[in-house]
């Protein structure tokens, strides 16, 4: 029987990006072995901090009964020695490749002899049994390093390095792919796409109830034990400790009032980070403030990323920073009220591997405005209006054409919920099965 083993290290408890792709992907791949014949284990390594301390890591965002081996070796330490010189394991000259070599023997035997190693967060470790699988979600480290943090502008090298002994290459897209194939060299048929899909399941609804805030049933969306549509102090204090209904960093979140949700707003989620493009969604804001005069408030939900500074600056710039609200990171069953009852999704980033968060407000029938760059096209397919990233006046033009036309927000509501039911996590998980075994 195939025996597979994936790395889960990067399932937080708070996950976002990689994390929830694993954390998706685990789920369906556990359901798809009872009856698809495979064995599926997981490993994970500890932070820094834990291995120090040698402290026990919960996973308690996995399912209890999938398996799962710790590697007393952090992902700090293990992204050095595979950025470290020497070439694959069959040269054993080097020190370093010596020490893969010993490394691959110990994983072999404590993972039990496995059939696949997938890693799934820019490495894998060798293998001189398993055929090894490396996720690669995209490229922005290469293409767009100003877009990088000082983490991610690492990951080239442990790239370059894990490709010397990876079988095959996983993205989520095929401008990935192609990206993969012109920046890393790495050979077409190398590379398998196993495109992403939303992690909701929403009610049955019609999509004009997404359309019009006159049609916002009477509920609180961020606490649904509480009856008001309004975020009382009650309700504030239940949420996340990290919650902020803030403008900037310097705005204390008591100081500010509760957010009506029956209000008509824009939608934003993702994490805050420059690749994302906020600051121009911002300046799109303005101009549809100042020259459509509309009553939306622009909500950001997400948790604050690298060099956010200058995005909360062009926030506190903003003459309508009153009505621009930042919510940190949220539960999924909390995020996904918002995406109910927006008016409309603006997604304008530089760059993407995929674009989870469009395919997810296309899920509830909320009408996408998206950038026309990178995997956005990709995924959208003809159910999203399109964008220069670059130009905030053009966003906000089609914003507000999306905003005046009811007919094109009721056909974009219908069209996205098509789209979005294109995808789903058992697609994913079994074209990533038929990976696997095209190496066995």
């Amino acid at each position: 029987m195939l025996k597979v083993i994936v790395d889960s290290t990067p399932v937080l408890p708070k996950p976002s990006g990689v994390g929830l792709y694993v954390k998706n992907l685990l789920v369906a791949l556990q359901t798809l072995s009872l009856t698809e014949g495979f064995e599926l284990e997981t490993l994970y390594q500890p932070s820094f901090r834990a291995w120090a301390l040698d402290a026990a890591e919960p996973r308690y965002q996995l399912p209890s009964d999938l398996s799962a081996q710790r590697i007393n070796l952090p992902v700090r330490l293990s992204s050095l020695l595979w950025g470290m010189t020497g070439s694959s394991l069959g040269a054993w000259q080097s020190p370093s490749s010596r020490l893969k070599g010993a490394i691959a023997d110990t994983l072999d035997q404590r993972l039990g002899f496995p059939d696949i190693i997938h890693g799934t967060n820019y490495a894998v470790p060798p293998s001189h049994r398993a055929r090894t699988v490396l996720n690669i979600y995209d490229l922005t480290f290469v293409r767009y390093p100003e877009y990088a943090d000082t983490m991610a502008k690492t990951y080239e090298a442990r790239v370059r390095h894990c490709l010397q002994w990876t079988d095959l290459v996983v993205t989520v897209s095929e401008s990935s792919k192609r990206d993969i194939v012109q920046y890393l060299n790495v050979e077409a048929d190398r590379i398998w796409v196993t495109p992403l899909a939303s992690q909701y399941q929403p009610l049955q609804i019609h999509p004009e109830q997404n359309l019009s805030s006159q049609n916002l049933p009477s509920q609180n969306l961020l606490s649904p034990t509480l009856s008001s549509a309004t975020l009382s102090s009650q309700s504030l204090q239940n949420l996340p400790a990290q919650t902020s209904l803030i403008h900037s960093p310097k705005t204390h979140r008591a100081s500010r009032p509760a957010y009506d949700l029956k209000r008509p707003f824009l939608l934003f989620v993702s994490t805050i980070e420059p690749r994302k493009n906020i600051t121009n969604l911002i300046k799109s804001f303005n101009i549809l403030k100042s020259c459509h005069h509309i009553d939306h408030d622009l909500v950001l939900i997400g948790k604050k990323g690298w060099s956010y500074g200058p995005i909360f600056e062009e926030i506190a710039r903003s003459p309508w920073r009153s009505q621009i609200f930042h919510l940190d990171y949220l539960p999924d069953h909390q995020v996904q009220q918002f995406y109910r009852h927006a008016q409309a999704f603006i997604y304008p980033s530089h760059y993407e591997g995929f674009g989870l968060p469009v395919l997810e407000a296309m899920t509830f029938g909320v009408p996408v405005i998206t950038a026309n760059a990178s995997s956005l096209p990709e995924v959208g397919g003809q159910a999203a209006i399109y964008i220069d990233p670059q130009d905030p006046e053009a966003i906000a033009t089609q914003v507000y054409r999306v905003l005046a036309d009811s007919v094109l927000r009721q056909s974009l509501a219908i069209q996205g919920q098509q789209q979005a039911r294109k995808f789903s996590w058992e697609a994913t998980a079994r074209e990533t099965l038929r990976a696997y075994r095209s190496l066995c």
